[in-house]
C-alpha cells in the first residue's frame, strides 16, 4: 500500500511514468475503501467492475502508445445524485432505491472520456435537501477529522471520500452551499463554479436555477486540473453557457496576486459566528495582503435576507421537479392500492424523508394561488437585488473573501430536531448560488480541537481562473497538514 495520501496530480504522474499501473491504482484504492467505509461509511454504492474495466483500457492504451486523457489513472467518485448508465442512482432516497438510471450525466461522459475510473457513488442528504448528510435514507457519513461529528451536506459523502484519502477527486452538487460546506468541514478543497459552466444534464434536479455541479479535490491545483476536464457548453443542457471554457485553469495559478482588490463584508463578521472562525478570517485577510492583495472591509446589507430568499425559491423549484416521483412512471410504489390518487399519495408519504416533505410543502404553499406573489415572487425581486449588488461589488474588486459556515463541524444529532437552525447555517453561501457566482471553500486554518476551518473565495461570474490562483497562493503560504485522522489511519 501506498504510505501517502496522494493528490490527482501525483496520481497519474505515477500512471504516466509507468511507475504503477492503472489497475494497481484502482486496487489501492478499493483496499483504502475497505479498511476506512466501516466508520465513515462515504459510499452508497462501489462499482469494481466498471472501475477495473476502465483501468484495463488505460492501461492498454499506454502499453500501444496511444493519447491518454487529462484524468487517466485517476480514481474519483459521484454524488449519488448523478446519473451512470447501467449503475443505480438513487439520491439516498427510498423512492429511487432501486432506480437504475439507462444513460450518463454529461459530467459522467466527460470523466470517462478523460480517462478517469469511476469507483463509486457516494452518499448525501436526500435529494441534496440538508447540511449534514444526516437525511440520507440509508446511513449516517461521518467526518474523518473526528467520527463523532457530521461531514455536512449535502455532498458529505464526496467530501468525506475525499478527506479520508480514498479518492482524490469526487463531484459534489451546490445548491445553497452544499459543496463548500462540506468541504470546509471535512478540510478540503471545494468548487463552486459559474452557473452554466459545468452541465447539469443527468444530474437528479433539486432546485434547477440554483444547482450546480463541481469538484472536492485535495488542493486548488487538482481542482483546476478537474475543472479542466468539466468545464465547457453542452447542447443538452439548455442553462449551459454559450461560452468557450479557459485552456487550462492551471495556467495561472503562479502569477503575483499584487494589484488585485479583496472586498470583506462587515456582516460576515457579526454576532453570531463562532470566535474560531472569526479569527480563521481575520488571520487570512492579513495573509492576503502579504501577497499583495488589498483588502477593505465592505457592506453587502442584503446578505441576511438572502437566506429567505433561497428557502422559497429553492423548495418551489424542489415541489415542481419532485412532481414526478409520483409511482407510476418509475421509482417506489406501494404493493396494493385502490386507486390512482391513493398510488401517488402512498408513493410519496411512505418512501419521501421527512425533509424532503418539508421543502415540498412550503414550495407548494409558496406557489400557491393567492400566496405566489406575497412569497415566491416577492423572493425572485430579492433575488434580483442581491445579484445586481455583487454585479455592482464585483466592478470595483476582484474577489470576496468570507467565511463558509457561521459554525465549525457539528455532532452528529446536535441540529436534527430544529430545521431553523441547520438551514442558518447557509447564510454565508446561498446568495452566491443566488446570484449564479463561482466560490472556493479551502481549508485556512484549525480550532483548539483539530477540527479544520475553510474560508471562501467569492468571484464574479466565469472567474473561476482569479478564485484558484488565490487559493492555490494563499495554500502555498500556509502550507498546513492536512491529512485527516483517518486518513493517517489508513497509511499505517
Amino acid at each position: 500500500m501506498v504510505k501517502t495520501v496522494m493528490t490527482l496530480d501525483e496520481y497519474q504522474q505515477l500512471f504516466l511514468n509507468k511507475q504503477a499501473s492503472a489497475r494497481e491504482l484502482v486496487m489501492e484504492t478499493f483496499a483504502r475503501i475497505d479498511k476506512v467505509e466501516p466508520s465513515v461509511k462515504a459510499y452508497l454504492t462501489l462499482c469494481r467492475e466498471l472501475a477495473l474495466d476502465q483501468a484495463d483500457r488505460q492501461d492498454k492504451k499506454l502499453a500501444d502508445g496511444k493519447e491518454t486523457g487529462k484524468l487517466s489513472g485517476v480514481p474519483v467518485a459521484l454524488k449519488d445524485n448523478m446519473c451512470t448508465d447501467g449503475i443505480k442512482t438513487t439520491c439516498a432516497s427510498r423512492i429511487l432505491e432501486d432506480f437504475v438510471p439507462p444513460y450518463n450525466a454529461q459530467v459522467t461522459d466527460l470523466l470517462n472520456d478523460a480517462g478517469a475510473m469511476i469507483v463509486g457513488k457516494t452518499n448525501l442528504d436526500e435529494f441534496a435537501m440538508g447540511s449534514s448528510t444526516e437525511n440520507s435514507a440509508f446511513q449516517l457519513t461521518s467526518n474523518p477529522w473526528d467520527l463523532t461529528r457530521v461531514p455536512g451536506g449535502s455532498s458529505g459523502g464526496s467530501a468525506a471520500a475525499v478527506a479520508s484519502g480514498t479518492v482524490p477527486l469526487a463531484l459534489g452538487s451546490d445548491t445553497g452551499g452544499s459543496i463548500r460546506q462540506p468541504a470546509s468541514f471535512c478540510g478540503v478543497v471545494g468548487l463552486k463554479p459559474t452557473y452554466g459552466l459545468v452541465s447539469r444534464y443527468g444530474l437528479v434536479a433539486f432546485a434547477s436555477s440554483l444547482d450546480q455541479i463541481g469538484p472536492f479535490t485535495r488542493n486548488a491545483r487538482d481542482a483546476a486540473l478537474a475543472l479542466d476536464v468539466l468545464a465547457g457548453h453542452d447542447e443538452k443542457d439548455a442553462t449551459s453557457l454559450q461560452y468557450k471554457a479557459a485552456s487550462s485553469y492551471t495556467k495561472d495559478l503562479e502569477q503575483p496576486l499584487k494589484g488585485m482588490k479583496a472586498a470583506l463584508p462587515k456582516e460576515y463578521m457579526q454576532e453570531g459566528i463562532d470566535p474560531e472562525i472569526k479569527q480563521v478570517l481575520l488571520e487570512t485577510a492579513a495573509l492576503l495582503e502579504t501577497l499583495g492583495v488589498d483588502v477593505d472591509e465592505v457592506s453587502l446589507p442584503y446578505s441576511k435576507a438572502g437566506l429567505s430568499a433561497y428557502y422559497l425559491i429553492s423548495s418551489a423549484e424542489a415541489s415542481s421537479n419532485l412532481a414526478r416521483f409520483d409511482g407510476i412512471r418509475y421509482g417506489y410504489r406501494p404493493e396494493e392500492f385502490d386507486n390512482l390518487e391513493e398510488l401517488m399519495v402512498r408513493s410519496r408519504s411512505e418512501a419521501f424523508g421527512s425533509e424532503v416533505k418539508r421543502r415540498i410543502m412550503l414550495g407548494t404553499y409558496a406557489l400557491s394561488s393567492g400566496y405566489y406573489d406575497a412569497y415566491y415572487h416577492r423572493a425572485q425581486l430579492l433575488r434580483n437585488r442581491i445579484r445586481q449588488q455583487f454585479v455592482e461589488l464585483f466592478s470595483r474588486y476582484d474577489l470576496v473573501l468570507g467565511p463558509v459556515t457561521p459554525s465549525l463541524p457539528f455532532v452528529k444529532g446536535e441540529k436534527t430536531d430544529d430545521p431553523l437552525e441547520m438551514y442558518l447555517g447557509d447564510v454565508f453561501t446561498v446568495d452566491i448560488n443566488l446570484a449564479g457566482l463561482p466560490a472556493i471553500s479551502l481549508p485556512c486554518g484549525f480550532s483548539q480541537k483539530g477540527l479544520p476551518i475553510g474560508m471562501q473565495l467569492i468571484g464574479g461570474h466565469l472567474a473561476e481562473n482569479k478564485l484558484l490562483k488565490v487559493a492555490y497562493q494563499l495554500e502555498q503560504q500556509m502550507n498546513l497538514d492536512l491529512v485527516s485522522p483517518v486518513a493517517r489511519e489508513v497509511l499505517k
